[in-house]
């Protein structure tokens, strides 16, 4: 048994955020119906990389969901949603704000339909606020909360950072929250209405930011390779490439100077007594530890490390990540079977559970595929499903 068996959540969101929140929860054994507009589906859908024209993209975050088609716009089409809505346990959409009004699957609608309903609304900035009319994307986020002004190098171009973090930080933060709710309601019945803002769930992220921010006005910039408050806690050169160092406390770093570098001078060399002089003095540190790292390669160091119980590993490339022995001993590629696709390869799930784990019980449906399925469930014959197609209603 899954832990979230029983669970029923209509799935009305699209491209990454949204999506990412109901596979995890599908994942973890909720039945997720998503429901797709008629003209392509899921934007995801028309994104590559493609094998058979399918895309591998959608296929990667829509895993154990079926798929339905709906034209909101359409009365008939709504009056099915509603139908699903007064049976589910969870909504997730992430129109732009107002766009669930206009189409009248709002939360206040819903929640007449199903007082229960626990109804999560991911947008760019939120429901509220002088932002909220605006669409909003992860690129956005990443420059308005200031992740951007700290990525990269002192006096050159912000950088962002390689993969979408705000929109599978929003996903996240759906996710624990909706579970939260779901408690609440256990023991009261009570539905509610939760609203993420992408531009807002990586905040809680700038622990150490707000710290020096708020005591002592200190903003934060760009550190490159090292840490803005732990030294050496960085990238470091060997003579065969770079490998990330880890010293974030003292003991560590007397290690690192006894047992790695052989070199306990450095323990007792004014500039580096403490984390705060290191942090002072980093560029001489760098040049310092640099010099001696250079003489042999990353293996060499990395063994040197891993026996002296200094936090120490490569910089991979994602080809070399998912080829980890790690990763694969720990189930982070997953396989599965495509209708289209065929045989493909999927990241794991970072959650270990040790009586009920997380599967792959189905993979990413075809657009509409469950169409007829769930419609029929509800009571529709297939020459009322029939009609409905020709009439542009679904698919």
């Amino acid at each position: 048994m899954l832990p979230l068996e029983g669970l029923k959540v209509l799935d009305v969101s699209q491209i990454m955020a949204g999506p990412y929140c109901t596979m995890v929860l599908a994942d973890m054994g909720a039945e997720v119906i998503k429901v797709e507009k008629l003209n392509g589906g899921d934007d995801s859908r028309q994104m590559g990389p493609y094998v058979n024209d399918e895309s591998t993209c959608f296929s990667q975050i829509n895993r154990n969901k079926k798929s339905i088609s709906l034209n909101l716009k359409d009365e008939r089409a709504r009056e099915i949603f509603y139908r699903l809505a007064k049976d589910a346990d969870v909504i997730v959409e992430n129109y732009r704000t107002g766009v669930t009004r206009s189409l009248a699957i709002d939360y206040d609608t819903i929640k007449a339909i199903n007082p229960a309903i626990i109804y999560c609304s991911i947008s760019g900035y939120g429901q509220t606020g002088p932002y909220s009319h605006r669409g909003g994307f992860d690129l956005v986020a990443q420059g308005m909360t200031g992740l951007m002004s700290m990525t990269g190098e002192p006096g050159r171009r912000p950088l962002k950072t390689g993969i979408a973090v705000y929109d599978i930080g929003a996903g996240i933060t759906a996710v624990y929250s909706i579970l939260a709710a779901y408690i609440h309601r256990s023991g009261t019945g009570e539905g509610q209405h939760i609203d993420i803002a992408i531009t807002e769930c990586g905040l809680p992220w700038f622990t150490w930011e707000a710290a020096a921010y708020f005591a002592e006005g200190r903003v934060p910039g760009p550190t490159g390779w090292r840490h803005r408050v732990s030294a050496p806690y960085q990238a470091v050169k060997t003579s065969d490439g770079y490998i990330m160092l880890g010293c974030a406390n003292q003991r560590t770093w007397e290690r690192f100077c006894r047992d790695v570098l052989q070199r306990e001078d450095l323990m007792s060399d004014p500039r580096f007594l403490t984390n705060h002089d290191r942090g002072q003095h980093v560029e001489e540190l760098e040049a310092v530890v640099e010099e001696i790292l250079v003489e042999r390669d990353m293996n060499h160091w990395l063994a040197l490390c891993d026996k002296a119980g200094v936090p120490a590993g490569p910089i991979n490339d994602f080809a070399q990540a998912m080829q980890d022995e790690h990763y694969l001993a720990r189930g982070m590629v997953q396989e599965m079977e495509h209708p289209v696709i065929g045989s493909m390869k999927t990241l794991g799930f970072p959650s270990k559970f040790s009586r009920t784990p997380s599967q792959i019980r189905s993979p990413a449906p075809l657009f509409g595929q469950h169409t007829d399925e769930v419609l029929a469930q509800l009571g529709l014959s297939a020459e009322q499903r029939e009609t409905l197609r020709e009439e542009g209603c679904i698919k």
